[in-house]
């Protein structure tokens, strides 16, 4: 073929490939990669989150941003892998018949002997789950209970299977030297210091929220947030995933509602009232799926913000508003007081598993304002 004929070809090639890369991009089934810089750069893994991120495809023209309405759509996709299992499927509240398993609306109280693991694992493990848990340390805090809690966690927090840990610190220099288990993973976020202690647990809300929003949502399919003052001590596996998941305070699950340290004030945004409310939950745990979490978090800040306004402080803080949350909408699953019990109490024979147990409470060595 002469010079002439190749160069006619060479025409006609790239001109079909324009015409189909066309009709392509503008048919409804038609979809672009799109690289783009994440504008969240400060962000990441030791503070320091750079490179290039490939999240943003374009359909008919169109760029589709992630956000929060997409959680769901992310949560549904890593679903498709067989039929949803059902909550019979695993749990049997007749085992434990002194004590509450089953809440007025229906949702599992989950103990030990409860719940079926061997089920639970089969079905979570095909689905190849990945779970989050954040924890916050700053001050002297970071010191005195940060490396227990990540050495226990990584042997204790869903073993077998894949785990990101969001630690959230004032001063990433300060940091322990840990070594993670396989499947295992953290990133570190430096936070603002607080002046008082209080602020820095209410604050909680606002920057967890902004994380599901950034980044966790696109990672994690649960998400689990702890307080740093406390230790695993046995396995917290699969059966506390769920859509809301509470936990009960170990000092009142016994309680009559009216006895609980419910806000009682009216101005305050957490006010419940004598005659209301279910459980007293424990805000050094909650969890969820991201959109949930995201609820959560968004809902307590926005009632602390409320608060600061008409310049009333809950009484228990973040603690008040989450338990006014979960008064109004109910947790799809509870943990027991096992999942994160107080020595002090003693070892009732309710209690045949210590998953997780509080820390002495140092308050006069880790607080500056007491």
């Amino acid at each position: 073929m002469n010079v002439k004929g190749k160069v006619l070809l060479s025409m006609l090639v790239a001109s079909t490939v324009i015409v189909v890369f066309w009709e392509y991009i503008n048919s409804p089934e038609g979809s672009f990669l799109w690289i783009y810089q994440s504008k969240n750069s400060e962000l990441g893994d030791s503070g320091s989150r750079k490179g290039w991120w490939f999240p943003s495809w374009f359909k008919n023209g169109t760029p589709s941003h992630h956000g929060e309405e997409d959680i769901d759509k992310d949560e549904e996709g890593r679903k498709e892998y067989g039929e949803e299992l059902q909550l019979a499927d695993w749990f049997n509240p007749r085992k434990r018949p002194e004590v509450v398993t089953v809440t007025g609306w229906k949702a599992p109280v989950v103990w030990e002997g409860t719940y079926n693991r061997a089920i639970l694992e089969h079905y979570y493990g095909r689905q190849k789950i990945t779970v989050g848990l954040t924890v916050f340390a700053t001050g002297r805090y970071i010191e005195h209970y940060l490396e227990e809690f990540l050495t226990s966690a990584n042997r204790h927090f869903m073993a077998g299977h894949k785990v990101i840990f969001y630690i959230m610190v004032d001063d990433v220099s300060r940091l322990p030297l840990i070594e993670l288990g396989p499947l295992r993973s953290f990133k570190v976020f430096e936070i603002k210091p607080e002046k008082r202690w209080q602020d820095i647990s209410m604050m909680r809300m606002k920057t967890i929220g902004e994380h599901i929003v950034a980044h966790i949502q696109h990672e994690v399919d649960f998400l689990f947030c702890m307080d740093v003052d406390q230790v695993f001590q046995d396995t917290f596996g699969v059966e506390t995933l769920g859509q809301s998941v509470a936990q009960l305070q170990a000092w009142w699950y016994k309680a009559d509602p009216d006895e609980f340290t419910y806000e009682r004030r009216r101005e305050s945004a957490a006010y419940i009232p004598f005659g209301q409310g279910d459980f007293y939950y424990h805000a050094a745990i909650f969890g969820g799926t991201p959109i949930q979490v995201l609820n959560i978090t968004q809902e307590c800040f926005k009632g602390i913000l409320q608060d600061k306004k008409n310049d009333i402080e809950a009484q228990w803080h973040d603690e008040s508003h989450l338990n006014k949350y979960f008064l109004l909408n109910k947790p799809t699953k509870i943990l027991s007081p096992e999942y994160c019990w107080d020595y002090h109490i003693g070892l009732p024979s309710d209690i045949r598993t210590v998953k997780i147990s509080w820390q002495t409470k140092e308050y006069n060595l880790v607080r500056n304002n007491i």
